[in-house]
């Protein structure tokens, strides 16, 4: 069967059904091209997706948004502040160690 007995754009007719079945699209296409047309269903699925999930954000208030963000933000100054006090620890905890152990190593010098 062919593109042509399928859907003749002269005639404008289409099958019955009003679309391709699966088993027609086997026998018409390859199957990359089977392949093909799976993924940008699902890319079509995903842009649908990401559409809605925009219009919905579109309608939230701004001012809810930014609070929103702002307790976002507090939070991460917070875990960046443990970061930073985690970090000097570690620094200084190390500097002891060296410390210790070049006393340690000027003592035994000594004796």
């Amino acid at each position: 069967m062919s593109v042509s007995e399928v859907y003749d754009p002269v005639a404008n007719s289409m099958p019955a059904s009003g679309a391709l079945s699966s088993e027609m699209m086997a026998h018409l296409l390859s199957p990359v091209e089977q392949d093909l047309l799976k993924e940008y269903r699902q890319l079509l699925q995903n842009l649908n997706t990401l559409s809605a999930e925009l219009a919905n954000l579109a309608t939230v208030p701004t001012p809810e948004i930014l609070d929103t963000l702002r307790v976002l933000e507090r939070k991460t100054a917070i875990v960046f502040t443990l970061l930073k006090a985690s970090v000097y620890s570690i620094f200084l905890q190390q500097q002891l160690h060296d410390e210790d152990g070049s006393v340690l190593a000027t003592e035994s010098e000594l004796e």
